[in-house]
């Protein structure tokens, strides 16, 4: 991770004081005012007026790579230790009893330097499009910033905080978990006006055990919110339905829930958008248009509807903002491929997500009119001793939205294809790679089979890489079936 301080350059002497660190001084005389402009975490990107943190690891120590920084150019250094063999290179070192509590002293405080109100975001799944939602909608008013990629962790939120311009007015910040507590230190760093919980998975459950306790995480991030403030959750959810709290407004959007605040109705896809309604306290706001298919992104866009209301914008510009909305990363990225259509979805996967893509491809093909159905779905992870149900039952969902082929990838991929079976896709239309190395077999299989018209659906958790076997695909798109 590597980031540019979004303002002025910082002192190592302030970077001590601000995190209670010893300021010393390595190979000899080093000025103790030296300052930095950018902060890494990775050696490698190390560089003249960067700040390298050092941190530990069980199976990598950033520690052992102080030198390998400081022979990149760097010539400032946060660590908890300096190691013993080290080349006489001039630099400024602070050493701290934990690196990554003291980057996020420095996050805070920096923060608290910018004139800025805050909207924290987390949730089992959707968390990042619910994100760019309402970074796009309170754009139309204010100067945003907005977590990018995946510094959503405990290190990574405090560098998306350290890399805010001076003139934002309002931050969006995702806040990432894989454990109780975790959200809980990054809502007090951040002290959020406003937060958001899209949702209650079962991403993490291996770790966490039950949907009780991600539930429980979750609700952490009301632990740092300001007092005032307002949480807005998804009240679909019946673990959310009900949540108070002393000291803070709760507003819940839904689509089924007739007594949430913001609810949306007469969802529609026109044209490759979704159209849809949404009731409010006061008003029905008639045909809101979103360029992203399925409900699962128009809840996504209610959450960012309630957050332009909450920090004053009208009607007329949170639609504009929704309009304006753009997919990242590998998140449903529709295109074509030769004669077929791609669902390219392979940023990460949970039982929850799957679903909701299955019910995308599904709305796909009735808009269409023609093609089969086929899915490449790979490994979820994280998933604990639940894996091996819950894979099955996303076969099942499979079948049930009206799948007619599917590819599996992966081990543990190998119970969606039983699921599947067992729901009624025929055995001769259920191909399985459970090796995630060989993209080129599952690419292979995929050739043997499509034919033009087909919608076909890639998804998979990160680790699986799935994109590689739609690479596979461009590379041979001539000898998919006319």
């Amino acid at each position: 991770m590597k980031i540019n301080i979004g303002t002025r350059a910082i002192s190592m002497s302030r970077l001590a004081q601000i995190c209670g660190g010893m300021l010393h001084c390595i190979g000899g005389e080093s000025d103790q005012d030296v300052q930095f402009e950018s902060i890494c975490t990775d050696s490698r990107e190390s560089a003249a007026g960067a700040l390298f943190i050092a941190l530990g690891g069980e199976r990598v120590d950033g520690h052992d790579y102080i030198d390998a920084a400081l022979s990149a150019g760097g010539g400032c250094v946060l660590c908890e230790r300096i190691p013993e063999k080290i080349s006489e290179r001039k630099c400024a070192a602070v050493i701290v009893e934990d690196s990554v509590k003291a980057v996020g002293e420095l996050a805070k405080a920096y923060d608290r330097s910018i004139n800025h109100k805050k909207i924290a975001v987390t949730g089992s799944v959707g968390k990042t499009t619910t994100k760019e939602f309402i970074a796009a909608v309170l754009a139309e008013k204010y100067r945003v910033h907005k977590t990018e990629g995946n510094y959503n962790s405990n290190i990574g939120l405090p560098l998306s905080i350290l890399s805010m311009k001076d003139d934002t007015e309002v931050s969006v910040l995702e806040m990432g978990m894989s454990d109780l507590g975790e959200i809980d230190y990054l809502s007090r760093l951040a002290e959020p006006d406003v937060a958001v919980i899209t949702n209650i998975g079962t991403s993490h459950i291996g770790r966490l055990g039950s949907r009780e306790n991600i539930c429980r995480a979750k609700l952490e991030i009301v632990n740092g919110l300001k007092t005032g403030g307002t949480l807005i959750v998804n009240g679909d959810e019946p673990m959310l339905e009900n949540y108070k709290k002393d000291g803070i407004t709760v507003r819940r959007v839904a689509i089924k829930n007739e007594n949430a605040d913001y609810r949306a109705t007469n969802i529609r896809i026109c044209d490759n958008q979704t159209v849809f309604d949404i009731i409010t306290p006061v008003s029905l706001v008639r045909d809101v248009s979103i360029p992203v298919l399925g409900e699962h992104n128009v809840m996504a866009a209610l959450f960012a509807f309630a957050a332009g209301v909450s920090y004053g914008l009208d009607v007329s510009y949170i639609a504009r903002g929704l309009s304006s909305f753009k997919q990242v990363g590998m998140r449903q990225n529709i295109y074509d491929i030769g004669s077929i259509k791609v669902i390219e979805d392979c940023y990460n996967a949970s039982p929850e997500s799957m679903r909701a893509a299955f019910k995308v491809q599904s709305s796909m093909a009735k808009q269409c009119g023609e093609g089969r159905i086929v899915a490449l779905l790979g490994d979820m992870y994280e998933l604990g001793d639940e894996s091996e149900r819950l894979h099955e039952q996303v076969g099942a969902d499979f079948a049930l939205a009206g799948g007619e082929a599917l590819f599996t990838f992966g081990e543990n991929a190998e119970g969606i294809a039983r699921g599947a079976i067992l729901h009624g896709i025929e055995i001769e239309r259920v191909f399985r790679n459970s090796d995630v190395k060989n993209p080129a077999m599952s690419g292979e299989m995929l050739l043997d089979f499509l034919r033009s018209g087909d919608i076909l659906l890639v998804k998979a958790s990160r680790g699986a890489a799935a994109e590689r076997v739609i690479e596979y695909l461009k590379a041979n798109k001539d000898r998919i079936a006319q």
